[in-house]
């Protein structure tokens, strides 16, 4: 099945996505986030191709909230998780740092995660209890430093709390700060080891559901601001914490929580 997911993943940035890439305007849904029609037909196509492997739910970014949470309720089990391109105000923008994503849960967790950069080629990739890779090496591809003042901290400020955003930009406990636009491979860059630790305020079922499977079998940790455990954080917006050393994870989470 893995394979089949990652010659379907591939097949939609080929045909669907890059084809489009400076070639789209940007329109608005309700809550103001950015799609194009490159979403939608990578969308269409994805859920028309992932049928064909396997017949189940399956829950997508450009779907509306109601067709969602019915697509949920709906699964017995076992659900595909689609975003046909994260990072849309990339795309539109002409930044080459999106990406499209899929993942298969298994009674809400993931159980197989694929995640292609079309723009650089990186394939990253991950099935329950059988690691991580990007093109066929294992991750993580780098040792992390061991002390969170030395570390390069990935961060989506927007989606702070006000308070915790300023305590992070005068404190700064860590050496730098980098935030690309495209959460899915945010989790990537952490299970690789590019990002020391990571954190973002709120990310929907699409944004964490094949990344958070990468990070934990390149041997990561997560949670979130009020869960030690990940899972216990609300479906639908999910804060997260993580990092690949304990150590650091520690140190990190325990600055992100304390007490102003």
């Amino acid at each position: 099945m893995l394979e089949a997911v990652i010659a379907v993943v591939k097949e939609a940035a080929r045909t669907e996505v890059m084809p489009r890439f400076m070639r789209v305007k940007q329109q608005r849904k309700a809550d103001r986030s950015v799609y194009t029609e490159a979403d939608l037909a990578a969308q269409e196509m994805l859920v028309r191709r992932l049928a064909e492997i396997s017949s189940l739910p399956i829950i997508a970014e450009e779907m509306t909230e109601t067709e969602q949470v019915e697509k949920w309720l709906a699964a017995d089990g076992d659900v595909w998780c689609v975003d046909p391109i994260d990072g849309t105000s990339n795309f539109v923008n002409g930044l080459p740092h999106f990406a499209v994503s899929v993942a298969l849960l298994h009674a809400g967790r993931p159980r197989l995660g694929v995640i292609l950069d079309p723009c650089s080629g990186e394939l990253f990739y991950a099935e329950k209890g059988k690691g991580a890779f990007m093109n066929e090496v294992r991750l993580p591809l780098k040792t992390q430093v061991p002390e969170l003042k030395n570390a390069i901290a990935g961060i989506d400020f927007k989606r702070l709390p006000e308070e915790l955003r300023r305590r992070l930009a005068i404190e700064m406990p860590f050496a730098s700060q980098r935030n690309f636009g495209a959460s899915v491979l945010e989790w990537c860059y952490a299970a690789a080891g590019r990002y020391d630790v990571y954190v973002h305020g709120g990310q929907k079922l699409w944004d964490y559901a094949a990344g958070s499977l990468i990070l934990s079998e390149a041997g990561g940790y997560m949670c979130s601001f009020d869960h030690d455990d990940f899972w216990a954080a609300p479906l639908w917006k999910r804060p997260v914490i993580g990092a690949l050393n304990l150590g650091l994870f520690e140190q990190w989470k325990n600055w992100l929580r304390r007490p102003t």
